[in-house]
């Protein structure tokens, strides 16, 4: 099963890099740009067909994909009556545009998995009804009884139990009236929550454990819900980039000095498909659960691409962004001063830090690669 797990995991990444590359290709297309090549992978050709202008394929290596846009740069060679559609002499709002789409489709993929985790799988929740009755509680006082279903709380009718939990905690000790649904009969019951000491926290408690259950989002609220949860994945996506250069160092030890894998540090991708596999191959959880959980990796790994390739650095889409806005800064200058626009800045010049940053990209690869083999992370370490 667990192997089941890591092969979805391999083709739901591939699949993400191809709707990336798909952002790339429709907004290139759409501003008349020619797109002579979209491929699956890399290396030697496997198979592929043409259509109009554009070869599609599959390559030898499901390393990813990629979308081969002409006139990238002013050096390379159009076909004659074709110059014009060259990507370096586009406007900079269509560059953007273009360079841009592949991380916006993976946030629109990211909210989608969301929505479908939220609205259609479920995700875990506690439910009204009474699992356990806490022993020498106000629960117990009361005559809750296991099984009993909380319809209302002093008039409020609970359809959530977090709400639930706010309305006991706000009741400072004074009397609450419980609707509940026992045996298919409706009844009261009057009980008066009590201080304790939750966690090192004083927190007034009824003294019942609340069975957990499958809860389903309205579309509304799924849709609300998964825009929510994409804005905090981004913040924790940028926290965890800017973080990057100081976690690099205790890889380093707990991949070649035995410490141990911190789950909150630095995971490739070997590392997240194992993870994915445990999830589905889990005994501890039933089917949807185990669903939800890779639909949750999924979205939060296509959250984070879509950050990290927004980064101002070459080759990431994000750093060809910074030159296409760098350009026009330039032109805004060149008019205060009366001058033409200038040319396009040439990507190639800037080919030397190019080449360092793709290094440095390929000895993190590299180090996460053996860490995940020699020291993995597991759900169930």
């Amino acid at each position: 099963m667990e192997i089941l797990g890591i092969l979805a995991f391999v083709v739901a990444l591939l699949l993400s890099v191809m709707v990336h590359e798909f952002g790339h290709y429709i907004t290139a297309r759409k501003f008349n740009m020619k797109v002579t090549e979209f491929f699956l992978g890399f290396g030697k050709r496997i198979w592929s067909f043409r259509k109009g202008e554009t070869e599609y394929g599959i390559k030898a290596i499901p390393a990813g994909g990629y979308c081969k846009i002409s006139g990238m740069t002013p050096d390379e060679v159009m076909e004659p009556g074709e110059e014009s559609r060259a990507f370096y002499i586009a406007r900079s709002s269509k560059k953007l545009i273009v360079l841009g789409a592949g991380s916006f489709l993976h946030f629109v993929l990211g909210i989608v998995l969301l929505f479908t985790l939220l609205a259609g799988v479920g995700v875990n929740s506690l439910t009204s009804v009474v699992k356990e009755v806490v022993p020498d509680s106000a629960a117990v006082v009361a005559g809750f009884q296991k099984g009993d279903e909380i319809q209302s709380i002093s008039g409020e009718e609970v359809t959530d139990w977090a709400r639930g939990v706010e309305l006991i905690r706000a009741s400072n000790g004074g009397e609450l009236t419980f609707t509940v649904i026992r045996d298919g009969q409706s009844l009261d019951l009057r009980a008066t929550p009590r201080l304790t000491d939750v966690g090192g926290e004083q927190r007034y408690v009824l003294g019942i454990i609340n069975e957990v259950g499958t809860k389903r989002f309205g579309i509304l609220k799924a849709g609300k819900e998964s825009l929510s949860i994409t804005g905090s994945m981004t913040v924790q996506s940028v926290k965890s980039l800017a973080l990057l250069p100081a976690k690099i160092p205790e890889l380093w030890g707990q991949t070649f000095g035995g410490q141990e894998r911190d789950v909150d540090g630095l995971v490739g991708v070997v590392g997240v498909a194992r993870v994915s596999g445990e999830s589905l191959a889990s005994g501890d959880q039933n089917w949807s659960q185990r669903i939800g959980t890779f639909l949750l990796i999924i979205a939060s790994l296509n959250i984070f691409v879509g950050v990290f390739n927004l980064l101002p650095i070459l080759p990431l889409d994000g750093g060809h962004m910074a030159v296409a806005i760098a350009d026009e800064i330039r032109a805004f200058f060149a008019r205060l001063r009366g001058r033409p626009r200038p040319a396009p800045i040439n990507v190639q010049v800037l080919t030397p830090i190019t080449a360092v940053v793709v290094i440095i990209l390929i000895a993190l690869t590299l180090l996460l690669l053996v860490a995940d083999i020699i020291n993995p992370i597991s759900l169930n370490g």
